[in-house]
């Protein structure tokens, strides 16, 4: 997909939104000093082109149980199996992020279990599945921080 062109009025939407997504509307309008109508045209616009993809609530994965983040990198033994895989690994609830990457994985996938006997079993008992040849796991010991993407005011192309 190309890149769109925003002027200034939607990069403030965006890093306004990014930072607080519960942010309303009439609050954003008085800040960017529009109307809130336009506002709302705006935000709109920016998600029937898919530049806004939703809304989320962001909970602590600690503090609901899951003590244990984990990366997997998977490897296939049979690449025709790659669609079998993908739709197994969207079956398995603690498998909250999955990549089709280069380099040394052919998938890439995040997990968050309750302790590491959990982690253990999930890899035990949901990852072995046709298809897959061997996975790798690296424990993440803490996050250390996340962010949304910058909102970059009018850059050219490449920078």
């Amino acid at each position: 997909m190309a890149r769109q062109n925003f002027d200034a009025l939607d990069l403030n939407i965006m890093k306004m939104l990014s930072s607080n997504a519960r942010k309303p509307f009439l609050e954003i309008a008085r800040e960017c000093n529009v109307s809130g109508a336009a506002i709302h045209q705006r935000i709109q616009r920016l998600t029937s082109l898919g530049v806004i993809k939703g809304y989320e609530c962001l909970i602590d994965p600690a503090k609901v149980g899951y003590q244990t983040c984990a990366y997997i990198g998977f490897f296939l033994s049979d690449p025709t199996e790659f669609e079998h895989v993908i739709e197994r690994l969207h079956s398995i609830p603690e498998v909250v992020e999955c990549h089709y990457t280069t380099g040394k994985y052919d998938i890439f996938a995040k997990v968050h279990a309750r302790n590491n006997d959990h982690l253990l079993s999930i890899i035990h008992q949901k990852l072995l599945m046709r298809g897959l040849g061997r996975t790798e796991t690296l424990i993440s010991f803490k996050e250390v921080f996340n962010r949304h993407i910058p909102i970059l005011e009018h850059s050219k192309e490449g920078e």
